[in-house]
């Protein structure tokens, strides 16, 4: 079931001269973390500011819950975080999430009842009547998707969620949307942290200039690179490095490992089998992946 839809959605600016999004097609499905990734003007968070009504397309359509998103109530399930948000630093973590659960109608029972468990959540119940004008930028983030959370919403749109934070507080909130996920919700992000994308998302779309160039699930993007790191125990060997001028395989030493060319198994095994026999030990032997990063930089390179 597709909770997200958008079908041609283009938003031109300056007569049409400027297109910040151009005739994107997109499907998000219930239950998946989505990550849109592209360069600074790409046009991700035009396109979170169009399905959330926040500006009006130029042209096309987009549906969340089968309801066109000019229809209000097709928001009430959604919660956001809005990059570089800005609380009212004379409130406390407190009367924010207070405060912004009325403006997503939730009652005030609820809210006294929710408040303490989103702020234990985002590790800031201790913090909770503390003036956010004392609160650093990682704390305003994690106060930013409680924020987000308040209202109990089925689908999140986080724009830069661990912009930021630190790297505990990163597996803090990467906790927090696993958690999230496991429970049936849909959340989809915008972010620059190619790796903090790469650790939680199902699907991947990237954008460059408005326009779509690549989507699909997480492992398109990291395919086997044909490599194979290879960690022996001492430093550079003979026989590895005479296996791979017997079989016309590329190698190189580099820090301490070798990374040897992989055509097949049967030779990937050989090598082994011809390393054990000369009683050398073998610390560690894994397959080499292009990284996300790698390949946004490939993709947004060449197009």
């Amino acid at each position: 079931m597709n909770v997200i839809e958008a079908k041609g959605l283009s938003k031109y600016y300056n007569n049409g001269k400027v297109k910040a999004l151009d005739n994107f097609n997109i499907e998000v499905e219930k239950g998946k973390v989505f990550s849109l990734l592209g360069p600074n003007g790409a046009g991700k968070t035009t396109f979170i500011k169009l399905i959330l009504s926040i500006i009006k397309p130029t042209s096309g359509s987009a549906k969340i819950f089968d309801g066109n998103i000019s229809d209000f109530k097709s928001r009430e399930k959604i919660g956001y975080l809005s990059e570089n948000h800005i609380f009212p630093n004379y409130l406390t973590a407190d009367q924010i999430l207070y405060y912004y659960g009325l403006m997503s109608n939730v009652s005030k029972s609820k809210l006294k009842e929710r408040i303490p468990i989103l702020l234990e959540k985002v590790k800031l119940h201790d913090k909770r009547n503390i003036k956010v004008k004392k609160f650093s930028k990682g704390m305003l983030q994690r106060l930013g998707t409680a924020q987000a959370l308040i209202n109990d919403p089925e689908i999140l749109f986080l724009d830069e969620p661990t912009d930021g934070i630190d790297p505990i507080g990163r597996i803090e909130i990467r906790e927090i949307l696993n958690e999230l996920r496991n429970e049936g919700k849909t959340i989809f992000i915008n972010s620059h942290l190619l790796s903090e994308v790469e650790r939680i998302s199902d699907e991947i779309a990237i954008l460059k200039d408005g326009k779509l160039i690549k989507r699909g699930p997480l492992e398109d993007f990291i395919n086997e690179t044909g490599y194979y790191r290879v960690l022996l125990d001492g430093s550079k060997n003979n026989i590895i490095e005479e296996y791979a001028l017997n079989k016309n395989l590329r190698i190189m030493y580099d820090k301490g490992f070798y990374k040897i060319q992989n055509k097949n198994l049967v030779d990937l095994n050989e090598l082994i089998d011809l390393l054990r026999k000369n009683k050398i030990t073998i610390s560690e032997i894994a397959p080499i992946k292009e990284t996300l990063e790698d390949y946004f930089i490939k993709v947004i390179g060449n197009n």
